[in-house]
């Protein structure tokens, strides 16, 4: 006879503070799970969640940031720190430029920041610097990203920086803050079952629900290859001679194929989250920004490995491509 556990039930919203801020809670967790899957679903919220934010400003007439402006009070580092707190939705993968023109006694904010179409701005209020006088004034340019978690100045050093512009430590995760709780609850006779509650603030730019049901749904993916059948050497060893054995078909109209799928995202490539969020961090988007890459060029970038190499090159050749070659 197989025996099973009891399922818990669907997340609730108990209280909503805010439109940005909720508590959700999970019933009739089976005992120990409630921190199992709190403190699982904390790391991948924090760690994992999708989100944009602010790469590098370019100030008109400063070239790096210990400078000041004159007739403005703060000075190009606190103006980068501000710029920091400002949030945006980007609708698409590709990085947007922003501007920001003002000129005259004034308090600048976000709203005042012009952007793309596929931008918007997610609280106009967040206060950017103070213009003392009329002749004072204020132009930059804003790159703004998609990325995952935190990513610091460092590493992406090996971006190649336009002059003058001033790299910045991007916040991409739009968690602010998350806790969660476990307290026991009655089932039936047993008093051991736990509820799960998390206390979730975002920046606006999701909802907590959605950051719940994401983070959720990228454990999931994980979870799903663990539970896959283990591979044994006899396996692994027969996937390579079939990946020996299979050729690139070379006729002019898989050519015209091989063009179109060079255009298409690396997300269609399949990859794990690890190496997929490394390409995606070096700003490789799309496969044919890959091919442009050799295996040299790849084992340069930051946390890129052999493992990570390899899965590339099988994704590749299912596709019938491959890397450049190394000079």
């Amino acid at each position: 006879m197989e025996i099973k556990i009891s399922l818990p039930r669907s997340p609730r919203l108990v209280e909503q503070s805010s439109p940005h801020r909720a508590i959700l809670e999970i019933e009739e967790l089976y005992p120990g799970y409630g921190l199992t899957i709190g403190n699982a679903l904390r790391r991948v919220m924090l760690s994992s969640l999708a989100g944009a934010a602010i790469t590098s400003i370019k100030i008109k007439d400063v070239n790096h940031e210990f400078s000041t402006i004159p007739g403005i009070i703060e000075d190009v580092v606190e103006i980068v720190l501000n710029l920091k707190q400002v949030r945006f939705k980007v609708h698409g993968d590709e990085q947007q430029i922003a501007t920001l023109k003002v000129k005259g006694e004034k308090k600048v904010s976000a709203e005042d920041i012009k952007t793309p179409s596929q931008v918007e701005v997610v609280n106009p209020d967040a206060h950017i610097a103070t213009l003392t006088s009329k002749s004072a004034s204020l132009e930059m340019e804003i790159r703004i990203e998609k990325g995952v978690g935190y990513s610091t100045i460092e590493s992406r050093k090996r971006e190649r920086q336009e002059i003058g512009a001033i790299a910045v430590d991007a916040i991409f995760t739009p968690i602010k803050t998350i806790n969660f709780e476990v307290e026991d609850m009655r089932v039936g006779d047993k008093t051991n079952y736990n509820r799960l509650k998390f206390d979730i603030e975002t920046d606006g730019t999701i909802t907590p629900a959605e950051a719940l049901k994401n983070a959720a749904d990228l454990f999931i993916e994980h979870l799903k290859i663990v539970a896959a059948p283990v591979k044994t050497g006899k396996a692994e060893k027969k996937e390579k001679e079939v990946e020996k054995s299979e050729k690139p078909i070379k006729s002019e109209s898989s050519k015209g194929e091989a063009d179109i799928v060079a255009k298409t995202k690396i997300d269609d490539l399949k990859l794990s989250n690890r190496t997929q969020n490394i390409l995606l961090n070096n700003h490789v988007k799309t496969i044919a920004g890959l091919l442009r890459l050799s295996q040299k060029e790849l084992l340069s970038l930051e946390e890129f490995g052999e493992k990570a190499l390899k899965e590339i090159k099988k994704s590749l050749g299912k596709l019938g491509l491959t890397l450049k070659q190394d000079d």
